[in-house]
């Protein structure tokens, strides 16, 4: 890391750690879903001493507006998991942070060179990913077709970076953090499930492999054959109203506060809830 950078670390506005009854998302997360959490709470709290699961749980805003105390939270983003995990140990980031260029950049290689070698399931790692997670450019979390992370850089005046996230721990404790395909999830017939696909779009590259229509046909289908309450939201297309509908879904509409893309596009979005077993 450049000396600049180095003196600007020292200069970083070190916020107090949150209480836990106020925790937010830990992540800026495309598409997160904070604003659903008032419409989803009645779906929920009937059924409050289930378990809550959640197959692509993205940025955990959903988990944590709920707050269950139990918990199984999946996604197919390792990098994302590994640094959850770690929170669950009460994480306190050591390396510097700033909202440098250079900085970014050479964090960016240096986090790519522990994929390279096999080594992203390390403190080091879940660090780095928090680093550029809020530095890199809109709050994307993109990957190439080798797995590497290829965000350019932010263009945020300042960034307030976490250096406690301890009280995540006790919110965490009856959590389990899975990391895989949706269908190989060890459900039960009673839990709750919520799911949150990647919208209906082009951009779904958020994980090597990405999200394609037979991601959202498979994922319909195992939702359909839940025996426990499930609720879905994504972009409510045309191709999508029409699988749920034909899944036996009761289906709900919203306007969602904005979309964001790869192009930064903040234009309001057409949202569907499918609910099933509710």
């Amino acid at each position: 890391m450049s000396q600049a950078a180095l003196e600007g670390a020292r200069r970083v506005r070190r916020p107090a750690a949150l209480p836990v009854s106020r925790l937010k998302p830990p992540l800026k997360w495309a598409g997160g879903k904070r604003w659903l959490v008032p419409l989803l709470k009645p779906l929920w709290e009937p059924h409050r001493n289930r378990r809550l699961v959640e197959p692509l749980c993205g940025g955990l805003a959903v988990a944590l507006g709920l707050s269950p105390g139990r918990a199984l939270l999946n996604d197919v983003n390792p990098h994302a998991i590994n640094f959850y995990r770690w929170l669950q140990k009460g994480l306190r980031p050591r390396m510097a942070m700033v909202n440098e260029r250079a900085s970014f950049y050479a964090c960016r290689q240096r986090f790519n060179e522990l994929i390279a070698a096999g080594r992203e399931a390390t403190r080091e790692a879940a660090e780095l990913f928090y680093y550029l997670n809020r530095t890199g450019y809109n709050g994307l979390c993109r990957f190439n077709s080798k797995g590497l992370f290829n965000v350019p850089f932010g263009r945020y005046g300042t960034i307030d970076y976490a250096r406690d996230f301890s009280p995540y721990r006790a919110r965490f404790a009856g959590w389990e953090f899975a990391c895989g395909d949706f269908d190989s999830l060890p459900i039960h017939p009673g839990d709750f499930v919520y799911a949150d696909p990647p919208y209906d779009v082009e951009f779904t590259t958020y994980s090597k492999g990405g999200f394609r229509w037979e991601d959202q046909a498979r994922l319909a289908a195992w939702l359909e054959a839940h025996q426990g309450p499930v609720v879905l939201s994504n972009q409510a297309t045309a191709r999508i109203v029409r699988l749920y509908e034909g899944a036996g879904f009761r289906l709900q509409f919203l306007d969602a506060p904005r979309r964001i893309s790869c192009t930064g596009d903040r234009q309001p979005a057409r949202e569907v809830l499918a609910l099933r077993n509710l």
